[in-house]
């Protein structure tokens, strides 16, 4: 197993001195400009976008949109999964389509339950540990798109499910042959904790994840009666309750382990895969990535810039983590 810490960090990402601050990095990567930029992006690849409902298992339906171009031929099928309150209509998950599609992949951008506009989908509500589901669609998608090899990446609380969907790649028949997560959770309960350190991030997710609450109350309200006043609850009491309601489980402690990948969680990974982070994250703590153990076969990289999954590089908002995770995956397509 190689450690972590002995890794070397990121020396190809340098933005400019004026792009240097952490804040501004995560608050850019994720605002409306960027969305914009995403779009056009994705447009200029000239690819066919069709949107699809694909199984998630045990009645679960979950939505995403496939893209490819028009008699290109292909290089094989990308999975690309979002952070927690994003969509496929996310920044990263358009700028990080567009540079696959360039080089000849096709992509889905899988939306998961209770995110973009798929609240009508499902009746329970989305929460982190259904990673059952994703590997269902996953196995779903691999039959309806037959381009080989089938890869997979994600950001934020995406680049988690990406990794988790490796761990059970092999017993789940999924053939897939390499994976990259950028800033991905590592330990939900330390994020957390980080979270409540900055209140910015803080209300900026309790507001969003209301909205979402609020929506899915309105499409099933003899499911979700919770009153405004539980909506009212910081996000550390509203998880809680939710949790202890809705799922089997029986404490947020529990629920949090079940999704952690940190320390030696992803020491049993059998296929390449490639870790991209900052060292200046303040969501994510980059100490952690430092304790991880990995296979030899992972990557990791600890870049000493870009916020949370903002890796911008100049004022137009085109970002090194996209076009990295494309080279890393396209370089496992390659290798397989």
């Amino acid at each position: 197993m190689a450690e972590a810490a002995g890794l070397a960090p990121a020396q190809a990402y340098a933005p400019p001195l004026w792009l240097r601050n952490a804040h501004l990095q995560t608050v850019l990567g994720s605002s409306p400009w960027r969305r914009r930029r995403g779009g056009q992006a994705l447009a200029a690849t000239g690819a066919q976008t069709t949107a699809h409902i694909v199984d998630g298992g045990a009645g679960v339906r979950l939505q995403g949109l496939h893209s490819a171009v028009p008699g290109a031929r292909t290089r094989g099928l990308v999975l690309l999964l979002h952070g927690w309150e994003g969509s496929s209509a996310s920044s990263y998950m358009s700028l990080g389509a567009a540079q696959l599609l360039q080089r000849g992949f096709e992509v889905f951008r899988l939306d998961f339950r209770d995110h973009g506009d798929s609240h009508h989908l499902n009746p329970d509500l989305f929460h982190s540990n259904l990673i059952d589901e994703v590997v269902h669609a996953a196995q779903d998608l691999a039959g309806r798109f037959p381009a080989r090899p089938m890869l997979a990446a994600g950001w934020s609380l995406g680049g988690n499910f990406a990794l988790r969907l490796a761990l059970r790649a092999p017993a789940a028949g999924l053939p897939l042959a390499g994976v990259a997560a950028v800033c991905p959770v590592l330990d939900p309960a330390l994020t957390l904790v980080q979270m409540e350190r900055m209140p910015l991030y803080l209300r900026h997710f309790e507001n969003s994840w209301r909205r979402s609450l609020v929506r899915k109350r309105e499409l099933f309200p003899d499911l979700h009666d919770y009153d405004d006043a539980t909506l009212r609850l910081g996000m550390r009491e509203l998880t809680e309750r939710l949790l202890l309601r809705n799922t089997e489980f029986g404490s947020l402690q529990e629920y949090f382990d079940g999704y952690s990948i940190a320390g030696d969680r992803l020491a049993g990974l059998q296929l390449p895969a490639a870790l991209l982070t900052s060292r200046d994250d303040p969501v994510i703590p980059a100490e952690g990535f430092r304790h991880l153990r990995l296979p030899g076969h992972a990557h990791l990289e600890i870049a000493p810039w870009g916020g949370h999954c903002g890796f911008l590089e100049s004022a137009r908002l085109d970002g090194y983590s996209e076009r990295w995770v494309a080279d890393w995956l396209d370089r496992a397509a390659a290798a397989g």
